[in-house]
């Protein structure tokens, strides 16, 4: 079992950053590739960023935040991060966190066992 719990969310303005971080319970951090998600009202929960849990910790992102967003992790604080930079209003939503034992970073949240709760991103223009 892992508890992710994200933190970071805010009301920025358009061209601004912020970084998301999510932390989680458990020893076997590692050992789970790691992935952002968000999910704006009315549409569905889309893929933005994930990490693999391999040494390599090799990055998957969306092409809509590819440039803008960086995903990264530190085992040694069970804890991953999203940076995120030149925001834009479309960026508005809430954002998850979610764990896959042994995953390479899928794009699919059905790949995704353990979530968070959100938070809260709003970007005004």
């Amino acid at each position: 079992q892992v508890r992710l719990v994200e933190s970071g969310g805010g009301l920025v303005q358009s061209g601004d950053s912020l970084r998301l971080s999510c932390a989680a319970s458990g020893r076997t951090f590692s050992t789970y590739a790691m992935g952002w998600f968000r999910q704006a009202p009315g549409k569905e929960r889309e893929f933005v960023a994930a990490i693999s849990w391999s040494s390599s910790g090799s990055t998957y992102y969306a092409d809509s935040v590819k440039g803008r967003f960086a995903i990264s992790r530190d085992n040694a604080k069970n804890t991953v991060y999203l940076q995120m930079n030149s925001l834009k209003p479309e960026d508005t939503a809430v954002y998850y966190c979610a764990a896959d034992q042994y995953g390479v970073g899928s794009s699919n949240k059905y790949h995704y066992d353990y979530w968070g709760q959100g938070t809260q991103v709003t970007v005004s223009s």
